[in-house]
């Protein structure tokens, strides 16, 4: 619908993009492209225009069609800028359904303001932001404008589909770069390159047509498996003053070590203290764990994104001053109290909550966070230093089992962190029910959580006894249950483990069918249901962490009555877990054990059905009740 012209040579530096008129009548979209959709892309083209290893030109435009009220969330620009870059040339307007322009937006309409996270306290990151409204459907937007950038760390990324239940009619991504400007890319399998000279400068170009919504699926793992998508890196770049080379991650990390020299030096008062704390440490353990301690009581986490304090740890004798910094301030200053402890460590990149790092494609991009890693020769630690409360070596499954960026005095190395298997993100819970004569049952229910099930759960110890109570209440489900009392401790704050003590009341443990009684055997740990399948589903899947669950119930029963039924043990097997039930009777005691594992592994769209009827399985065998009768 809209074409790169290019008259002359001048009109490529200056103008990438030469627009045609637009036809934005929403009869024109394909129907297969409405079908699923609450906005459809009709047009996206973004030109980075790479002039030298340190500047750069980003022009960029975009009309969206939004279909249906459930659509309005994408009706908005939002773009970033700061000190290295400026926003300019900004136009937005709003079409009715058959295409024609509805008003213009003015610069008044554009709200500049700060982009502040929330916790940051020096931040130069700024955003313009525009909220189109519309009372009638569908309609469409359109805004483009153009951004200088000066320091370069990143080339934007481009996914054709970014997001679900929104269709794309045409999306182009183009990368120009000068003579003597080098770069590096991948992308999804089979999306084409086309590349072309035109003089001195060379340009890529990937698009996309015509590409169906895709509905939000349980349990997905990202559009990105089933997208056209690029990721672009430079390879040698000019940042706030600084020259690095992005080559591989070894020259990478390279650029950070060279960023940190000297930034670990503490001061004196600080050597003496960290001399005293660990003068009567028996273990290399034992001092990395006074450190820490140390560390978490006199220092908060804050964010600071100011130029190259985006990447560079401000100095760990500020630290030492300030009580605060970010991660990798904090990072860098528990580097500093485990050096002068005569402990060596090294700076960690890595993506919070993101894949692991492509071993053989090195990019900024791929992380957001930095934490400690202090080798050991037999149990290498990984440290969340920007938490006043994980136990050491604990870093959530968040930064657990993924590929990271070591940073050495040799350059940056790939290596991995620890993994939480199944056994480690347990949830171990006993229950005591005791039923009086009269149908009243006192609930005694102990549970130790471990691990990622441990992090699950760690807000409770955080709040208010009253919110607590509030919380427990909201996640029961035993019928008619009344909260009598509670306790949540972390006994030992050195573990990622915590528990809850919890007793209830209720009458209402039974339901009645003449002269017998049937009772739900599982009455803490019950799947209340089940996933429905989904037909040609798209995207790959997986639960967010391995976990095994155990449930032990012991129901002692009422005087007058017996067991006239009980299931028969249950064990349930497939590649997405293992689920066992067994049930047994002795004298007037019922004891129900139940245990539930689960892998995360990553599984393919076809594998999805097997898993419902897998959970389905669960679902049955959670329901199953027991029935007493008069002796």
């Amino acid at each position: 619908m809209k074409k790169i012209i290019y008259l002359t040579l001048l009109i490529v530096f200056v103008s990438p993009f030469a627009w045609s008129q637009n036809n934005y009548d929403v009869s024109k979209i394909p129907d297969q492209l409405k079908q699923d959709a609450v906005a459809v892309i009709r047009n996206e083209e973004q030109f980075f225009d790479a002039k030298s290893i340190g500047t750069a030109q980003l022009n960029y435009k975009i009309a969206i069609t939004i279909l249906s009220k459930a659509g309005d969330e994408h009706a908005k620009m939002v773009k970033g800028y700061d000190k290295f870059s400026n926003l300019y040339n900004i136009k937005a307007a709003l079409y009715d359904a058959n295409g024609k322009k509805v008003r213009d937006y003015k610069s008044a309409d554009i709200r500049d303001e700060s982009a502040s996270d929330g916790f940051s306290i020096y931040s130069d990151n700024r955003l313009k932001y525009l909220k189109f409204n519309s009372t009638t459907y569908p309609y469409t937007i359109e805004y483009s404008y153009s951004q200088d950038l000066k320091g370069i760390l990143d080339y934007p990324s481009w996914q054709d589909v970014d997001n679900f239940e929104v269709s794309v009619e045409q999306s182009t991504y183009t990368i120009q770069t000068a003579k003597g400007v080098t770069f590096r890319y991948i992308t999804n399998p089979n999306l084409k390159t086309d590349s072309v000279k035109i003089g001195d400068r060379t340009q890529y170009t990937w698009k996309s047509k015509n590409q169906p919504a895709i509905i939000s699926e349980p349990l997905s793992s990202g559009l990105k498996d089933v997208t056209n998508w690029v990721l672009a890196s430079s390879n040698d770049f000019e940042f706030d003053g600084t020259k690095g080379s992005l080559n591989n991650w070894k020259d990478f990390g390279m650029w950070f070590h060279k960023l940190n020299e000297g930034g670990n030096v503490l001061p004196e008062t600080l050597k003496a203290k960290v001399q005293s704390l660990t003068k009567d440490a028996k273990t290399t353990k034992d001092k990395i764990r006074i450190l820490y301690n140390y560390l978490q009581q006199n220092t908060r986490y804050v964010s600071i994104q100011l130029g190259i304090g985006g990447f560079k740890p401000i100095l760990a004798e500020k630290v030492a001053q300030v009580n605060y910094g970010d991660c990798k301030a904090l990072s860098n200053y528990m580097k500093a109290l485990l050096n002068e402890a005569g402990i060596h460590s090294n700076l960690v990149l890595i993506g919070n909550d993101m894949p692991s790092l492509n071993r053989s494609f090195s990019s900024n991009r791929q992380s957001n966070h930095m934490i400690l890693c202090v080798p050991q020769k037999n149990d290498t630690l990984f440290l969340e230093c920007t938490s006043q409360y994980k136990p050491m070596g604990f870093i959530g499954y968040g930064n657990s089992d993924r590929d990271v960026l070591l940073i050495t005095e040799n350059g940056g190395q790939v290596v991995r962190t620890n993994s939480y298997n199944a056994k480690d993100n347990y949830q171990i819970r006993k229950t005591k029910i005791d039923i009086e004569d009269n149908g009243v049952a006192s609930i005694a229910i102990k549970t130790n959580y471990g691990n990622a099930q441990f992090e699950d759960h760690f807000s409770l110890l955080l709040k208010e006894p009253i919110e607590q109570r509030k919380s427990i209440i909201s996640n029961n489900d035993i019928p008619g249950a009344e909260l009598i009392d509670f306790k949540v401790e972390q006994a030992d704050k050195t573990l990622p483990i915590m528990t809850d003590e919890i007793n209830f009341k209720t009458n209402q443990l039974f339901t009645k069918g003449g002269e017998k009684l049937f009772l739900t055997l599982n009455q803490t740990n019950r799947k209340e249901s089940a996933p429905v399948k989904v037909l040609n589903r798209k995207t790959h899947f997986a639960v967010p962490y391995s976990y095994n669950d155990q449930d032990e119930i012991s129901f002692t029963l009422p005087k007058g009555y017996t067991v006239e039924f009980m299931p028969k043990d249950i064990d349930i097997s497939s590649e997405f877990g293992t689920y066992t039930a067994k049930f047994l009777v002795k004298d007037n005691t019922i004891t129900y054990v139940r245990t539930q594992t689960m892998n995360n592994s990553k599984y393919p769209p076809e594998k999805y059905n097997e898993y419902v009827d897998f959970y389905k399985k669960i679902y049955q065998a959670d329901k199953l009740k027991a029935v007493l009768t008069k002796i």
